[in-house]
């Protein structure tokens, strides 16, 4: 075998294997939260009319636990400001989420240490709350919410009583989130392989020399986050799948505060993500966003560089350490939910898309832009709330929703969609 791919699959496997136990307790814990703080849940919270700080502060403690992405907290954010958020709270909630979540925070622990891990909700904490008070003072009316019925969803009946919650939250933990985040998972265990084969230790470390004698050691520090930050702010990388990345990064040399910066910027922004904020949020909600988060990470990054400068020698001195029995079991049980979770998307990908006849009755929309199961979850609840409607089905596999009805108006389902930020037709 090569070398190369021999060091890429011992990479591979060495990282899985130390994020393996604590990545299987984030799951458990996600799914627990997935039926105690449930998008729903959120709105009823966040949709009312508290003072404003007080609604971003809400709003951006919601948020922080939540295993959402950057595509997926979108639909959710859209859907909180139908039921009344303001664009400061919904901003906040937009800001601290993706960053974080419960799985995150464990692969964090695992592999970058308590340190950082301390560091990364409470940047989550400060830009949130920053961004979201921000907006609230300078563009809370740019784009007001359409007006709307009252909510009469499950998410907003207060005699809804979740049954099965147990069976829902291992469904959710162990095979719904594996699924959202399986791909980028899997990928990023990859690059962090290639990472390890193909860069030479603290390659970083001495490409920066000549910088830190010309700049001084904080300067060179800001240029690398600052490089961070390009990189992060238009790639879409999970908040978890970005911490195997971070690690390989930094022993190879990069700072703990210029990994922190990528951590931070990777998960909260995406090319797409920010094309659908600027859509539903407006342009200066957008341009809010964008600088808060930039800020506030290279802030947390020389603060933890400044602070903590031991973090990056210990990472160096203890990455990729020998699995033990427990860690190459846990690996094996987390590649086994992993591909569990992907595979099938892969076979269905791989086969021809059948075309969705419509039913006498039944309405089908082709939606574009959902990347995750929140995205169909939101859509869903969208088309629920539409006047008429008795049933809706959402394959995200095939970008279809089947709505069945009475006197259901095919423009208003899809200008409900449009109102997530996604595209919709159909008839």
């Amino acid at each position: 075998m090569p070398p190369v791919l021999l060091s890429t699959l011992s990479g591979f496997w060495s990282t899985l294997c130390e994020m393996a136990p604590y990545l299987l307790f984030g799951f458990a814990a996600a799914g627990a939260l997935s039926v105690l703080i449930s998008p729903g849940s959120v709105e009823r919270h966040l949709g009312g009319k508290d003072r404003p700080f007080l609604a971003v502060l809400k709003a951006t403690l919601f948020g922080i636990p939540l295993p959402l992405c950057s595509c997926g907290v979108i639909p959710v954010t859209a859907s909180l400001k139908r039921h009344g958020a303001s664009h400061g709270a919904a901003t906040a909630f937009l800001i601290a989420t993706p960053q974080t979540g419960v799985d995150s925070i464990m692969v964090t622990y695992a592999l970058l240490g308590p340190v950082v891990t301390a560091f990364r909700p409470l940047a989550a904490l400060v830009g949130g709350l920053l961004g979201g008070v921000l907006v609230a003072r300078f563009s809370d009316d740019e784009k007001p919410a359409a007006a709307a019925e009252p909510c009469k969803d499950e998410c907003c009946d207060p005699k809804t009583v979740q049954r099965g919650k147990l069976a829902g939250a291992l469904r959710y933990g162990f095979l719904t989130l594996p699924k959202d985040i399986g791909n980028p998972m899997l990928v990023g265990l990859i690059l962090a392989g290639l990472i390890n084969a193909l860069i030479p230790p603290h390659y970083f470390h001495e490409l920066t020399l000549p910088l830190q004698q010309k700049l001084g050691g904080a300067g060179a520090s800001l240029l690398s986050m600052l490089v961070m930050a390009g990189i992060g702010i238009p790639l879409y990388v999970c908040a978890t799948a970005s911490v195997p990345i971070a690690a390989a990064l930094m022993a190879k040399g990069v700072s703990a505060g210029a990994a922190l910066v990528f951590l931070m910027t990777g998960p909260a922004t995406n090319a797409a993500a920010l094309t659908t904020l600027w859509k539903i949020m407006g342009r200066k909600t957008t341009a809010i966003y964008v600088a808060t988060i930039a800020v506030v990470s290279l802030g947390f990054g020389l603060a933890l560089d400044l602070f903590f400068p031991e973090v990056h020698a210990v990472h160096v001195a203890h990455y990729h350490p020998s699995a033990s029995p427990w860690g190459t079991w846990s690996g094996i049980a987390l590649l086994a939910v992993l591909l569990f979770a992907v595979v099938p998307d892969w076979l269905a990908w791989a086969k021809p898309p059948k075309e969705a006849a419509a039913l006498p009755g039944e309405i089908v929309l082709t939606i574009q832009g959902m990347t995750c199961s929140h995205c169909a979850a939101a859509v869903q609840r969208a088309l629920l709330s539409c006047r008429g409607v008795v049933s809706a089905e959402v394959d995200l596999a095939s970008g279809k929703a089947k709505v069945k009805g009475t006197d259901v108006d095919a423009a208003a389902l899809a200008a409900a969609v449009k109102s997530l930020g996604y595209e919709a037709s159909g008839s």
